[in-house]
């Protein structure tokens, strides 16, 4: 099978690998959609802290079932899937209290052991999700992500009625706005830079706030009252805009913090302390984030296909990551296609 292999940042090589046998508890999946996201760019960067090079990327995917261990029974051949990328110890204390996300040892395929960036990838079958057989395989590759964006907005509790501010307009804060705004939230605003990915927001029927033009404040108070947001998420992962949710949070409030951040952030924690917010950090997703993220697309809450702005041939690999450097925040979600 052809397998992509990134040897070191900014350089991709093909080789012709066998397909791993399948054990009794695995099936054997044919990729068909490869999402690239943050983090994958970060490696292709050289600036991923917890990544070394050779590795195979690919973590965001939707693939057919084409072959099944003797032992696996929730999963068929024929079957829609997408995978949870997490190799977890089980034995730490996050993961025998339901938290495997937080695993005291967690490896993540793509980045700390192989990913599925190949025509074939055997996994153990507990880490398959079947999808609805009319969900496209496009739409399966954003279950990965879009269980980001359900965790992040489940860290915050019931949204029901809840006045919602994001800050950072990328695709997890896209995903995290409709999320937010899919699990009740009364009203829901994204704050950004780029004029792009406010217009995008928009056509995800999304409330924006142009960071570029508007004062931030201002914009929460016309838009939300003197009672400002109830929840804001910091999707961005840069010091001025986890400064921006601190400062302008209402006393009482929560943040939480799903950006990823590269460099350390110094944040006024008296002002936390004072004002009783609650700061909360969002890791990744565990297996219900990603059964209701499912749910959402099936019935048509979610908005993808506006974030699909490129599309790239396997063979083609490369070409996706300078697709995003040249392009930057008209880039917003590529999408690698088997065939």
């Amino acid at each position: 099978m052809l397998q992509a292999i990134m040897m070191e940042p900014g350089k991709i090589k093909f080789n012709d690998v066998p397909v791993p046998e399948v054990k009794t508890d695995q099936i054997k999946i044919k990729i068909q959609r490869i999402g690239v996201c943050g983090s994958d760019i970060h490696v292709n960067h050289g600036k991923h802290p917890y990544t070394s090079y050779p590795v195979v990327q690919g973590h965001e995917i939707s693939a057919e079932v084409v072959e099944i261990g003797s032992d696996v029974n929730h999963i068929k051949v024929g079957d829609k899937v997408t995978i949870q990328p997490q190799v977890v110890c089980g034995k730490c204390y996050p993961c025998t209290h339901g938290m495997y996300n937080d695993c005291e040892e967690l490896k993540v395929m793509g980045f700390q052991t192989t990913g599925m960036a190949s025509e074939y990838f055997v996994v153990d079958a507990n880490k398959a999700l079947a999808l609805p057989q009319d969900m496209s395989w496009e739409q399966g590759a954003f279950i990965e992500p879009l269980a980001v964006a359900v965790h992040a907005v489940r860290r915050a509790g019931d949204m029901i009625g809840k006045k919602v501010l994001v800050l950072g307009g990328g695709p997890i804060g896209n995903l995290v706005s409709q999320t937010a705004k899919a699990m009740g939230a009364e009203s829901v605003l994204i704050s950004e830079l780029s004029p792009y990915r406010l217009e995008v927001a928009r056509k995800c029927g999304i409330g924006t706030i142009n960071a570029q033009n508007e004062d931030l404040l201002d914009s929460i108070i016309k838009n939300f009252g003197e009672d400002r947001a109830d929840c804001i998420f910091e999707c961005i992962g840069i010091s001025p805009t986890i400064n921006q949710a601190i400062n302008y949070a209402r006393k009482g409030s929560t943040i939480v913090v799903v950006g990823v951040f590269a460099d350390l952030s110094t944040v006024n924690m008296g002002y936390i302390q004072d004002h009783e917010l609650s700061l909360l950090g969002s890791a990744m997703y565990r297996e219900e984030d990603y059964v209701k993220a499912i749910e959402l697309v099936n019935d048509r809450l979610i908005e993808l296909d506006t974030l699909v702005t490129h599309r790239v041939k396997f063979r083609d690999y490369a070409e996706a990551y300078k697709i995003i450097d040249q392009q930057k925040d008209k880039a917003m979600k590529v999408i690698i296609e088997m065939e």
